[in-house]
């Protein structure tokens, strides 16, 4: 395994520095779940790349953690492996009641129309026919317990059943030395995700959950479930599915969270 020399911190106080930094990063990120992230990111490690440069105002310590991120994600991705199955539980772990989590209140679940709807397919695609979910049902289904792990600290285990999304991804004729697969959704949300992660034998193209069909609150009529992802990078409400070799960021990765996004 290579090993990589930490560039040397020239004529920084490295821990007076990373004090200053976590202090600016508070007093200027408006999120919480942000701003803890973001302190959390923030060590020597990151602080080495800082070499050379001024962290004594708001611009220089946003592109420092920038160049974080961008390095966590080529990283997590290099660490990746698409074998490595996530933890499974009994279903007698269930966390009942199994959390809503959105950027918005319970009283603001999209409502989307089963009759009308329609998952659109886009990008790079053999097929991009657009799909109704009783044609989605009628796919083979498999059903998961698995740790929902969200970055604002907690956890909970829930009970998803769906369709494999490889499995989805192959039968639409997905390019799958492409780089990118991409979420629109109802709630105006958006993500993207790696190819890897996306063929992940447990990344799941979710319908139900605990055994009855997928609930508004949790993103009915379908979300992508990735046990080896943070919440964040779940997408609810989806409306498109779009394959590409283009980066489309995401809603809170535009925002300044790691785009991998790995738990």
């Amino acid at each position: 395994m290579k090993l990589f020399k930490r560039p040397s911190l020239v004529g920084i106080d490295a821990d007076a520095a990373l004090c200053e930094a976590r202090k600016l990063i508070a007093r200027k990120v408006e999120q919480p779940a942000r701003r803890a992230f973001l302190q959390r990111s923030l060590s020597l490690g990151g602080l080495s790349m800082l070499t050379g440069c001024s962290i004594s105002d708001n611009a220089s310590v946003e592109a420092a953690l920038s160049r974080i991120s961008r390095i966590n994600d080529e990283v997590q991705g290099w660490l990746f492996d698409p074998s490595k199955l996530a933890p499974t539980y009994p279903e007698s772990m269930i966390t009942r009641p199994f959390p809503f989590n959105a950027y918005y209140g319970e009283s603001e679940v999209r409502q989307v129309d089963e009759a009308t709807y329609r998952l659109e397919v886009t990008g790079l695609v053999a097929d991009k026919r657009s799909w109704r979910l009783e044609e989605l049902r009628a796919m083979a289904q498999q059903d998961q317990v698995t740790r929902h792990i969200c970055v604002e600290g907690w956890s909970a285990i829930g009970k998803w059943g769906g369709v494999p999304f490889g499995d989805f991804l192959r039968r639409i004729g997905a390019d799958t030395q492409a780089k990118y697969v991409g979420f629109k959704c109802a709630d105006d949300y958006y993500t993207s995700i790696d190819m890897a992660t996306a063929l992940h034998p447990q990344t799941l193209l979710a319908l139900s959950y605990d055994g009855q069909p997928l609930p508004p609150k949790y993103g009915f009529p379908m979300k992508l479930r990735m046990p080896t992802k943070l919440g964040y990078k779940n997408p609810k409400h989806i409306q498109a599915v779009f394959v590409s070799n283009t980066y489309s960021g995401g809603y809170w990765e535009d925002q300044g969270y790691n785009w991998f996004g790995g738990s």
